[in-house]
């Protein structure tokens, strides 16, 4: 097994909090350092807010987990100075095929349109990705940054009031008070948080077991870089199966083993190096890194913002692992809600603008168990009537196209578009629709670099072929501008962001989502639109 499942990254360190004479007060802390955590919090200090991580262990998890990390995450990343390394050592694909029984029904290609700086997917291990995130955290702590990463740290004791939160943290060296004036609870899908605060989630829970088995193997033809889904392949009749390749010589097989079994026995060695061995070959050479069997939930909270303590990530919604949307959700709940909390905590915002985080991201949650539901039942019907439908859609899109928008191995995570949100201000209707009010950024190439990259993260105005002031006192919120022209341009700026306007005037969220589009410049325009992102209006 690796050595960096064993290798303390975070060990428990005595913290000055623990010898004060009376309960120190933080700004925020993040409780989790897993992926959504650790983002969290990376996220808040760029943001000049002081942060405190607390967690109960002190390494990455262990196994591979959550694996596959979408296009928008990456721009996330990029932004929280992380995306480089993690591109670097993900296996990038763009490509996937589908198979029913023993043939190939078709291929897709998840972005077949050029000029974006990251791919449509990487694989990379959780492991690695935790890794990644935590030599962030100590960069920033080498800069100077307020930031702390506390291993060997459970909250065992949580007390809400109207000005903060009040902590129990246990340690090796015994419990201690930390008070905090926001919580954010990123402590994943079982979440002590949840648990001691009396919520719940409300949704549906599946019936159906899968197996995970990670294995380390050498490449080989047989087996590119793309996802593969199967379909009542012959190695695993009635059922499905899923294959992803990792860094390090690692594959992902996802195998559905049915609803009546006995998980602790079908998670042994010896059951399931002959599943392995049919799917791979009775010759395959390989070892086996990782085993988990699995049920999942499509759900979430109600609300996910509760006073001063706001959850996010598994800890606030749960999915089914098809399509890639559980990770990936959580790293845009982070990048929704720390703009927000900071310019709350700066006094610049009202405490109301965080219900906007409840407004967009339980939209986002809905968006992804909708779709996390949907693949659900197309790969798992729940009666006969129910496959022999499934069954005849995978025939007919092997020849017919247009059959194939109804196969469902597992709708892949995409970017949410806030769609009504109460921060959204005008829109201009000659304008590209992907580029509405609520959609997140479109990459470009720009001659000064990539578009996403350039944007930043606070407010921007985005100018095409448009005369604007290049900064702007919005109360006390800098507006800065970033000026395009589409002279010269490959088309791509202008089809992604002009569309049938003659110019275009775009005001960015610190989050790289567009609050606002006109064709031209109006101060008292771009100042209202302002303050609606920001709920002061």
């Amino acid at each position: 097994m690796s050595r960096i499942f064993e290798t303390p990254l975070y060990p428990y360190a005595r913290a000055p909090d623990q010898d004060a004479a009376e309960p120190v007060r933080r700004p925020v802390v993040v409780v989790g350092a897993g992926p959504v955590g650790l983002a969290a919090a990376i996220d808040l200090v760029q943001h000049g807010v002081p942060v405190v991580i607390l967690d109960e262990n002190d390494k990455v998890s262990w196994g591979s987990r959550a694996i596959c990390f979408a296009k928008r995450p990456l721009e996330i990343l990029d932004r929280l100075g992380c995306g480089d390394p993690m591109v670097d050592k993900g296996v990038v694909w763009n490509r996937g095929k589908v198979f029913f029984r023993d043939r190939q029904v078709y291929a897709f290609d998840l972005l077949p349109e050029s000029g974006h700086k990251r791919p449509a997917f990487i694989n990379l291990q959780q492991y690695h990705f935790e890794k990644f995130l935590v030599d962030r955290v100590r960069a920033l702590q080498a800069e100077g940054r307020p930031i702390e990463l506390r291993g060997g740290s459970k909250v065992v004791v949580i007390r809400r009031q109207d000005d903060g939160v009040q902590l129990t943290v246990d340690t090796p060296d015994g419990p201690y008070r930390l008070d905090c004036d926001w919580l954010i609870a990123c402590d994943g899908a079982g979440s002590p948080i949840r648990t001691m605060l009396g919520l719940d989630f409300v949704g549906r829970i599946f019936e159906d077991n899968f197996l995970i088995a990670d294995v380390v193997m050498e490449d080989s033809a047989d087996f590119p870089v793309e996802r593969r889904f199967w379909f009542d392949p012959p190695f695993n009749p009635g059922q499905s199966a899923l294959l992803h390749k990792q860094p390090d010589h690692v594959w992902r097989i996802d195998l559905q083993l049915g609803w009546d079994i006995d998980k602790r026995e079908e998670a042994k060695p010896e059951k399931v190096i002959p599943r392995l061995k049919a799917f791979l070959g009775e010759d395959a050479k390989f070892e086996i890194e990782w085993i988990s069997i699995y049920t999942f939930q499509c759900r979430r909270m109600p609300k996910f913002r509760h006073g001063r303590v706001i959850f996010a990530g598994d800890a606030a919604h749960q999915v089914s692992p098809f399509g890639a949307r559980g990770a990936n959700s959580g790293l845009q709940d982070t990048d929704n809600l720390a703009w927000k909390l900071a310019l709350v905590l700066s006094g610049r915002a009202p405490d109301s603008l965080l219900d906007s985080y409840d407004a967009e991201r339980i939209h986002g949650a809905d968006e992804n168990i909708l779709n996390s539901t949907r693949s659900t039942d197309f790969i798992t019907p729940k009666s006969e009537v129910s496959r022999l439908f499934r069954d005849a859609v995978l025939d007919l899109s092997e020849h017919f196209p247009a059959f194939r928008p109804m196969v469902n191995s597992g709708r892949l995570s995409v970017p949410c578009t806030y769609d009504g949100s109460p921060l959204n201000g005008p829109d201009h209707p000659a304008m590209p629709a992907r580029t509405r009010p609520g959609a997140p950024a479109v990459d470009a190439p720009t001659p000064g670099g990539w578009l996403i990259d350039r944007l930043g993260g606070g407010f921007q105005l985005l100018t095409l072929d448009a005369d604007a002031p290049d900064r702007l006192d919005a109360d006390g919120i800098p507006v800065t501008r970033l000026a395009l022209s589409t002279a010269g341009d490959d088309g791509l700026l202008a089809e992604r962001w002009l569309g049938a306007a003659r110019s275009a005037v775009y005001l960015i969220r610190p989050d790289q989502h567009v609050a606002a589009r006109w064709e031209r410049y109006d101060e008292g325009e771009v100042l209202a639109a302002v303050a609606k992102a920001t709920g002061r209006a």
